[in-house]
């Protein structure tokens, strides 16, 4: 397995000077070396064919028992040296010290096709950021995250990819929902890619202990290799490089509302710090259309991670961002007009969203409005976002009458559509009618529009859960299957039509579909 190596990251970054794989604060360096933990029976399960082949690796070399050593931890590749980042975070709100890469390990850094990728194993063993945990994931967790990568790569939201998922042969105890009941699962390992692993805390850390050094060694590293176009490292170039990271999550999160997907954990450790989709935990796609949805039990209460609130979050976050830049800028104002300009370009950008997905391509003054009473209609009764959406596609110009026949399969409880809630669709349908009109787009042509932002399919939680059981049993056959759905969301797909399907009332209420934990 030849591959185009590369080393930048540990090569113009400072590094922990203590060897020992010991739990402990690391000061002024931005990663710790460390290799994965040595595994009882290591098996890949499946490969994405696409991201091998991004980073140069051949069919050939996927099949070889160097591959399967290489991405389950139990072979280092000559002239590499596996690594750790040291990063801080706020969690939840609330400043949580150091974190880091508990049970991440970085094997190394390749470049192919003009492209540059950072190479890393999640669940690979212990290392100095691991705190009171084992580094290790289980089989459960891996396979949400593995095929959560891919699918939201192939719906065209920014993310960090997946590799290959594997099994490690180890078993694992965790304790799933955080109640006592701890149980062994079987090990895995899932091999993910990006451009960088770099996260908001990765900054926010050497701020809060006041190492500006090493806060400029890695802002300057970051603008030189992720953000060329700024220019050389200065004061103004930190402005721009600010209000390009804020100008990114925004896009990120845009794309999130579009789909449907709740990410759960917007904890600024879980911020890549180039606006990609990372860390795949209790995440969710939205089966009834609900502001105030979050799949995480953890923030069961509070919900500050729900729905509605991300694009919120997202602005948080970047406060904080900017608190941890500030010492090298050591200006107010232009960081807040960087800030200000994240409200007006959500309301800019979120409407220009709302318009595509309705078919909408003449601006029209009223269409805020016509949105806002799309979603009140929304929440009346458990809707399907994903049906809904897709379905209303089929609507044509002239149809006010059948609107509600077109989504009626979105509907959970199709009683409910009677009377008030009946009538407040028509309305609706009637506005939408006339609004059409001033559209130039034949009808077919707004379907195919509309198709294109409007996915088809999603990678619902209860797919993943029956993929999880099969894989349980030794079956991987889901697995396999779900990722082939999910590599095409937008295309019609007939051979895969029961995954067009509202969630089954078996998995309302059931573990691993409705609520998930971070336990993984």
């Amino acid at each position: 397995m030849k591959l185009n190596l590369k080393n930048k990251f540990t090569k113009e970054l400072p590094a922990d000077l203590v060897i020992d794989n010991s739990r402990r604060q690391v000061k002024e360096a931005c990663f710790s070396y460390v290799n994965p933990k040595q595994t009882k029976n290591p098996e890949i399960l499946h490969v994405s064919e696409d991201m091998s082949s991004q980073i140069g690796i051949s069919e050939a070399d996927v099949d070889s028992e160097t591959f399967t050593k290489v991405f389950t931890g139990n072979k280092v590749l000559e002239n590499t040296t596996p690594y750790a980042m040291c990063y801080g975070g706020h969690q939840f709100g609330n400043w949580a010290g150091q974190l880091g890469d508990g049970r991440a390990i970085n094997l190394f850094e390749v470049e192919h096709n003009d492209k540059h990728w950072a190479v890393q194993l999640k669940g690979a063993g212990e290392t100095p950021y691991s705190r009171t945990a084992d580094g290790l994931a289980v089989l459960r967790s891996s396979i949400r995250e593995y095929l959560c990568s891919e699918a939201m790569f192939h719906l065209g939201v920014p993310t960090t990819r997946a590799l290959s998922l594997g099994l490690s042969g180890d078993e694992v105890m965790r304790d799933m929902l955080y109640d006592g009941n701890q149980a062994f699962e079987r090990g895995a390992i899932v091999c993910r890619v990006a451009p960088s692993f770099l996260r908001f805390g990765n900054f926010e850390i050497f701020a809060a202990r006041k190492d500006h050094k090493t806060l400029k060694t890695l802002v300057d590293y970051t603008i030189r290799h992720h953000f060329p176009k700024i220019g050389t490292p200065s004061k103004e170039n930190y402005i721009k490089f600010f209000a390009e990271v804020s100008k990114r999550t925004l896009e990120m999160i845009v794309h999130w509302q579009r789909v449907g997907f709740v990410h759960g954990v917007m904890n600024t450790d879980n911020m890549s710090i180039l606006g990609l989709t990372i860390d795949f935990g209790p995440y969710g796609w939205l089966e009834g259309f609900d502001f105030g949805w979050t799949p995480n039990t953890t923030d069961k209460q509070h919900k500050r991670y729900r729905f509605g609130n991300q694009p919120n979050i997202g602005l948080w976050n970047l406060y904080q961002l900017a608190n941890a830049l500030y010492p090298l800028i050591e200006e107010v104002e232009p960081l807040e007009e960087v800030l200000e300009n994240y409200k007006i370009d959500f309301e800019k950008k979120s409407l220009e969203m709302m318009c595509s997905k309705l078919g909408l391509m003449v601006n029209d003054d009223k269409d805020n409005e016509l949105i806002q009473r799309l979603e009140d209609v929304l929440l009346l009764t458990e809707t399907d976002m994903t049906i809904f959406f897709r379905n209303l596609s089929n609507f044509k110009l002239g149809d006010a009458g059948k609107g509600l026949q077109i989504v009626e399969d979105s509907f959970y409880v199709p009683n409910e559509v009677s009377d008030t809630i009946a009538q407040q669709w028509r309305d609706w349908f009637k506005s939408y009618d006339v609004r059409l009109i001033d559209e130039s787009l034949s009808n077919t042509d707004r379907k195919e529009r509309m198709n294109a932002v409007n996915p088809k399919y999603v990678l619902r939680n209860y797919m993943s859960q029956l993929a999880i059981d099969d894989a349980n049993k030794g079956n991987y056959k889901l697995i396999d299957e779900l990722f082939q759905v999910l590599k095409q969301p937008y295309a019609e797909q007939p051979e895969y039509e029961k995954w067009f399907a509202k969630r089954p009332d078996w998995a309302r209420h059931k573990v691993g579909c409705s609520m998930l934990s971070c336990s993984s």
